[in-house]
């Protein structure tokens, strides 16, 4: 609401626990995958839920997606059963199914690019022009797991995150990786004298019209980033819990943050009054767009 209250609409569940949701481009639909191995979908207006496909395994990451030659948006998503699947809602079949070479550990898409990241470092990069073929593969350039995977609006290139605290920014264009030079840099690390502490990069979420980006992790902050200009805007305080996921919403004035255990520290620190929120903060210029290069 404009006084930044919130009120809950709806409410449709899983078997299992969930692991993804997605809103459509026109915010009348909910999509969702989880470890019931289901996807599905939440009509917001008729208040019905369907599942509208199935994997052998759970269900990792969800996302709408615009395919060459469909007349309408397709569900795709990418599962722990190394597939990743297409989706029209009006037929209980994938109309496509692509095999991976490892469990899907993020994924993210934007105009017609679609990246997704596994296990054992690969990430997997489709063109949707030509969906049902892989575009190119190659390894992450960081040295551990991946964790999360954002695409840049402008659908050229995309940021990766990895449970070593460190952020890479790729382009997909041989040239503009060339031109723009892809990098990687240290983020959400405690630096001691003699020590550093590590913490898992969580999230990364793209503002829609900056093209500035967020970081958030399990040390329990968040970070506004300039890509181009490579430097930080800006630096929030510690939530004192861990920050699961987070996104902009559709015009970024608004950034949402989720604070909830993420298993970073194994089961014996799950506490039972461990914070489970979700947080909505306002975003200034200042602090998210991008600025002026000093001449």
């Amino acid at each position: 609401m404009a006084n930044g209250t919130t009120q809950g609409r709806a409410l449709y569940e899983h078997e299992a626990p969930v692991l993804s949701t997605r809103w459509s481009a026109d915010g009348t639909k909910v999509i969702s995958g989880g470890c019931d191995k289901a996807v599905r979908l939440y009509d917001i207006q008729s208040g019905q839920q369907q599942q509208i496909g199935i994997h052998d395994a759970p269900v990792k990451s969800v996302r709408y997606v615009e395919v060459t030659n469909s007349n309408q948006p397709v569900v795709v998503s990418g599962s722990w059963d190394k597939t990743l699947k297409y989706w029209d809602m009006r037929t209980p079949q994938p109309i496509a199914t692509i095999n991976l070479p490892e469990r899907v550990y993020a994924m993210d898409s934007s105009q017609k690019l679609l990246v997704v990241g596994t296990a054992e470092r690969h990430v997997i990069i489709i063109d949707l022009n030509n969906p049902q073929a892989i575009f190119k593969q190659t390894m992450s350039p960081l040295k551990w797991q991946t964790r999360t995977i954002c695409c840049y609006p402008q659908g050229n290139g995309y940021a990766l995150g990895s449970i070593e605290g460190r952020c890479a920014i790729q382009y997909v264009d041989e040239q503009d990786e060339a031109n723009k030079a892809g990098f990687s840099f240290k983020c959400h690390r405690d630096i001691k004298q003699r020590e550093s502490i590590i913490y898992s990069l969580n999230s990364i979420s793209f503002h829609p019209i900056y093209g500035t980006f967020c970081t958030a992790s399990s040390d329990g902050t968040f970070n506004f980033w300039d890509k181009d200009a490579r430097h930080r805007l800006k630096g929030f305080p510690n939530c004192k819990a861990t920050i699961s996921t987070t996104a902009f919403n559709r015009n970024g004035s608004i950034f949402a943050y989720a604070l909830s255990y993420d298993w970073s520290k194994g089961y014996q620190f799950n506490r039972p009054d461990y914070p489970n929120v979700i947080r909505l903060h306002p975003t200034k210029d200042e602090e998210i767009k991008q600025r002026n290069k000093k001449r």
